[in-house]
């Protein structure tokens, strides 16, 4: 049985197999080029490549702060979705009421009117986690093939944004919102329009109609942001050198490391012959690990640049959409037989 340490370590070797076994193949070929041919005079002195070491070590350490601070903006902004969604759920029920009205409306049809308001903004977050998954040109991280291993995709990419909005919307509003560009936007047009409505019947008293547009008013701000994430990458100039002065470090280093060894191995072989000889080899496993350690952290900043593509490692847009749903239908009174079941896990990823 797997420890979740040991099945993350399991997962990040075959995460990276194939670039492990190209590091396996680039230093079996300069060693037995050493060894066979004796190429001691082919050699780079450790100082240049101590430079670019640490210059590759900065520049990929700035990389990884980067992409973790767009994760973690990421996060916290549909953190405020999640408060936010909630906030206006409980001012729906609380607000929309006979008690400023001339012409009372039925219970029925008072809650008719909630269930409208709510369920628009299920189909607000529905809009945005579609469009916050829509696949932009440089979003290129699941089309890796240890990614699509994974046969793991997002849901916004298995169903289709109409079918999705329809339980949600009503025939016209659903009509008005996909003539739109952006349909996120159109939604909350449609509820600031239905709660002036609703202000102008009655149903909502001054105060209450302004506490609510400034509920629209944070979710459209939270938009913005996710918005600006999506829609800017991490700048093309950092990552693309970046991944290649990983490449150069990685290529130029068994130039340095090969003969350093063999040198080490001509010392021992004063006292210890065939052990001396063969300590050249020794090289091999050294290599890989700190190949494998830049080309990793490397890749994992890539991985982490933009945090709504639908890999492993992103924000679970789609889950803390459908988690946000459930509480706002259970607290509509809504059966539990009803309302659509937590999307599931795949290879115990939420995404």
């Amino acid at each position: 049985m797997y420890t979740k340490k040991t099945y993350s370590a399991f997962h990040m070797a075959v995460w990276t197999r194939f670039e492990t076994l190209l590091f396996i193949i680039i230093i079996l070929g300069v060693v037995a080029t050493y060894y066979f041919l004796d190429l001691a005079w082919l050699k780079i002195p450790w100082t240049p490549l101590a430079l670019i070491g640490t210059a590759v070590a900065f520049v990929i350490g700035f990389q990884n702060n980067s992409a973790y601070g767009r994760i973690w903006e990421a996060r916290k902004i549909w953190g405020g979705v999640v408060n936010t969604s909630r906030t206006f759920g409980m001012f729906v029920q609380d607000m929309v009421t006979n008690e400023k009205t001339e012409n009372p409306l039925q219970n029925e049809e008072l809650k008719k009117e909630i269930k409208i308001l709510t369920y628009r903004h299920i189909a607000w977050m529905t809009a945005l986690r579609h469009a916050m998954r829509a696949q932009q040109s440089w979003e290129t991280t699941a089309k890796h093939r240890t990614n699509q291993d994974w046969d793991a995709r997002p849901p916004e990419h298995e169903f289709e944004l109409n079918s999705d909005l329809e339980p949600y919307l009503s025939e016209r509003d659903l009509e008005d919102v996909l003539k739109k560009n952006n349909k996120q936007t159109a939604i909350l047009y449609q509820q600031s329009h239905h709660l002036r409505q609703l202000k102008e019947r009655g149903l909502i008293w001054e105060f209450a109609f302004l506490k609510l547009e400034g509920v629209l008013e944070e979710l459209f701000t939270l938009q913005g942001k996710s918005e600006r994430i999506k829609n800017f990458p991490y700048p093309r100039h950092f990552a693309t050198l970046n991944h290649f002065f990983m490449w150069i470090f990685v290529l130029l280093l068994p130039f340095a490391l090969v003969p350093q060894f063999g040198e080490i191995g001509r010392d021992i072989a004063e006292h210890h012959p065939l052990v001396g000889d063969l300590f050249i080899w020794l090289s091999v496993p050294f290599y890989i690990i700190v190949a494998w350690i830049f080309h990793t952290m490397e890749r994992i900043g890539r991985t982490g640049e933009n945090p709504f593509e639908g890999t492993a490692n992103d924000v679970p847009i789609s889950t803390i959409s459908r988690g946000i749903e459930i509480d706002l239908r259970q607290n509509l009174g809504e059966e539990n037989n009803t309302i659509p079941e937590q999307f599931p896990m795949r290879h115990n990823v939420q995404f």
